[in-house]
């Protein structure tokens, strides 16, 4: 007679202990995550003229919110690697839908820091892609890692699509305070996705992997070349991205567009990122990824140079929207993609988390300078000019990133 472990061997194996299932749980918190943060700047002028602030005090809250969720993700990520991704996703859900719903009634520059800023920017650390992009990588072999952080990232990318114009909607419908406790609801349903990765845990631990001491892992990988090109490269993503998110459609505005361009545009961007990261996915399994980023890099300098030198119509607009779009997030899965390929899955969430670190320092900066030069000139200029220059400087520090694993993490190779 067969025994018991045989029997259980044959049973259809449970929907929600399915890896495809698991993903796809992961994919869902990432839309929801990074679609109602893709929307804040839509309250950036009613938030701004309800309380007579100049763009300064909404933008220093936002450079702040970037900047917590960049410190916070390598210690939710130290978290992650240590005890699995649940309780993280869990309690990050959770501050985060606070955070959103805090931030309808803050009255006062400092209340905004602490809601939009500190607690918005705690919960996106441990509840955005950063830990889930890690989780899936444990889930799934080599040949597939890149197409799945793809997938992960481009769901994220359908959230900026959703929740754009939705968070425009709402606030034309109910008014900026309404809007933001509406779309702070979405949030409640990440805690309860993130259950789904008990059973990645188990999928997890099928992996055959030698374990390497953190401290030893840390030492090593911030030896290494490659890894802190990364990193540099990384911070000019969060610059370029986070103050467009932030500031475009308010600079629409300036020059005379309708408010629904802007969300529309953000919209754009995020429909085209679905088709841009879902393809950088695919093509990081194939093609060279630092050849890729650099690529991504010079391509994102040019179309900046085109649209600040086209006449701003609706269709200059949106056709911008969309080829940035597909070079928006596209380096999300190629970079983390890099980081595990270097250091393995032992502790991609902490070691991606430095990564995104850096990300968000850009993110921080560019946001933040985007408003104090805005107020100082009335204009955008020099930050678009910025950004070009940049562009241009990450294309080259990454093409010399050896794509290889790194020497002292050889032996602990997956």
């Amino acid at each position: 007679m067969p025994n018991l472990s045989e029997t259980r061997s044959r049973l259809p194996v449970p929907i929600w202990r399915r890896t495809g299932f698991i993903i796809l749980c992961g994919c869902l918190i990432s839309l929801i995550a990074f679609g109602i943060r893709s929307s804040y700047g839509l309250f950036n002028q009613p938030i701004s003229a309800a309380n007579g602030w100049g763009r300064e005090v909404f933008a220093f809250a936002l450079a702040l919110q970037n900047l917590i969720w960049g410190l916070g993700l390598p210690l939710a990520g130290m978290l992650a690697d240590r005890f699995g991704p649940v309780r993280v996703l869990a309690i990050g859900g959770i501050l985060y839908g606070a955070g959103v719903a805090l931030s309808a009634v803050s009255s006062t520059p400092l209340a905004l820091d602490i809601t939009a800023g500190v607690l918005v920017g705690l919960g996106l650390s441990g509840s955005a892609f950063g830990i889930v992009l890690a989780a899936i990588a444990r889930l799934v072999p080599d040949e597939k890692r890149s197409w799945a952080l793809g997938l992960a990232t481009a769901a994220g990318s359908l959230g900026q699509f959703l929740f754009a114009p939705m968070g425009q909607a709402f606030i034309v419908a109910y008014g900026w305070q309404t809007a933001l406790i509406m779309l702070a609801a979405f949030a409640a349903f990440i805690p309860v996705l993130a259950t789904a990765f008990r059973a990645g845990n188990e999928h997890a631990s099928g992996r055959r992997e030698t374990r390497m001491p953190f401290a030893e892992a840390m030492r090593a990988a911030f030896g290494h070349k490659s890894y802190l090109l990364l990193m540099t490269g990384f911070f000019v993503c969060g610059f370029q991205v986070a103050f467009i998110t932030v500031h475009f459609p308010a600079y629409l505005s300036d020059i005379g567009a309708a408010p629904e361009l802007g969300a529309w545009a953000i919209a754009a961007i995020g429909f085209f990122n679905i088709i841009g990261s879902y393809t950088a996915g695919v093509l990081g399994g194939r093609i060279s990824k630092r050849y890729l980023l650099s690529f991504l890099y010079v391509a994102r300098s040019l179309v900046i140079a085109i649209f600040l030198f086209s006449e701003p119509t609706t269709l200059v607009v949106l056709t911008f929207a969309a080829v940035m779009g597909l070079l928006w997030l596209s380096t999300v899965p190629l970079t983390s993609g890099l980081v595990a390929v270097m250091f393995g899955t032992q502790h991609l969430a902490t070691l991606f988390g430095f990564v995104f670190f850096s990300h968000q320092l850009g993110s921080f900066t560019g946001v933040w300078l985007g408003g104090i030069v805005f107020d100082r000139y009335g204009s955008y200029d020099v930050i678009w000019w910025i950004s070009i220059a940049l562009g241009l400087f990450a294309a080259l520090i990454h093409l010399p990133i050896s794509e290889k694993r790194a020497g002292a993490f050889e032996a602990a190779k997956a």
